[in-house]
């Protein structure tokens, strides 16, 4: 009998211990954290953008007078010199859009510094008639009368340039700079073979603010975190070569009358060189390759 006890003990014991066992609270699975990806502006990008262009060149007012001889028979003003008057304004405003590429590479993720690489190209509606002449005479009908200062307008406009700035989270600032090119319309109205100038090259810089949307955005078609919108401010400067000074030609002979000529012309407010300054203000979307 004390046997069969002392057997029975440890069975005893188990059962036991597996009914408090039992009784006790379950230990739950440690939950599973899923880290929020911290967005970067790492990446290549592509958009388009919009804007408005202003003057922003000194020298643009003023005109230039041209007062032929009466013997040159350009003007005909009854027996009197002839004048020609073209007004000197660039007139470089109007609106500007276009598309841009780029690049970023930003140091630290969330917060950090940044530099990238941008090219943008731009149509760009500056300088529309500014080659109309006002005449005191009757201008000879076979001679076209062209602006010798060759004021030409702006049809395009780019830039290659460098960017630096600096990312709080999905807000980036930065400054840019680098080359810029333009050109259209030829360097003097009209005038023919005269084109060869009508491409300038020059520099760009500037600033700007960019966001990086939210992927539950309304704004954010695409819905996802690649998606940035900016504002941005840019400084432009095209320098062109020396004008050749023509400031008539014959229809018939093909003859161009320039300003160094003798005997037939003389001439006041012409400027064989100038640049085409200008500041354009423009906001623009870009769509990020990379969500993160």
């Amino acid at each position: 009998m004390i046997k069969q006890v002392l057997h029975a003990g440890p069975v005893a014991l188990l059962i036991t211990g597996a009914a408090l066992a039992a009784d006790l609270p379950r230990r739950a699975a440690p939950p599973v954290f899923t880290a929020v990806p911290v967005f970067s502006w790492t990446g290549f990008y592509a958009g388009f953008n919009a804007g408005y262009g202003f003057d922003a060149g000194s020298g643009s007012n003023g005109s230039t007078t041209i007062t032929t001889s009466a013997a040159s028979g350009l003007i005909d003003n009854g027996g009197a010199p002839g004048i020609a008057t073209f007004s000197n304004s660039r007139n470089n405003e109007g609106f500007t859009g276009g598309g841009q590429i780029g690049y970023n590479y930003q140091f630290t993720p969330g917060s950090g510094f940044v530099i990238g690489v941008e090219a943008d190209a731009q149509y760009l509606g500056f300088g529309s008639g500014r080659n109309t002449a006002t005449f005191t005479g009757t201008p000879n009908a076979d001679i076209t009368f062209v602006n010798p200062n060759g004021l030409s307008n702006l049809d395009y406009f780019g830039t290659v340039r460098g960017r630096l700035g600096y990312a709080f989270d999905r807000t980036l600032v930065y400054g840019t700079g680098g080359f810029a090119y333009g050109g259209g319309g030829g360097t003097s109205f009209g005038l023919p073979n005269s084109t060869s100038d009508s491409f300038r090259t020059g520099w760009a810089a500037g600033g700007g603010i960019e966001y990086a949307l939210p992927a539950d955005s309304f704004l954010n078609f695409f819905k996802s975190s690649a998606v940035t919108v900016k504002v941005e401010g840019l400084y432009v400067s095209l320098d062109r070569n020396g004008t050749n000074g023509a400031f008539a030609y014959s229809n018939s002979t093909g003859t161009v009358y320039n300003v160094s000529g003798t005997g037939y012309a003389s001439t006041t407010g012409y400027t064989s060189r100038r640049s085409d300054d200008f500041a354009v203000v423009r906001a623009g979307l870009n769509y990020k390759f990379g969500t993160y």
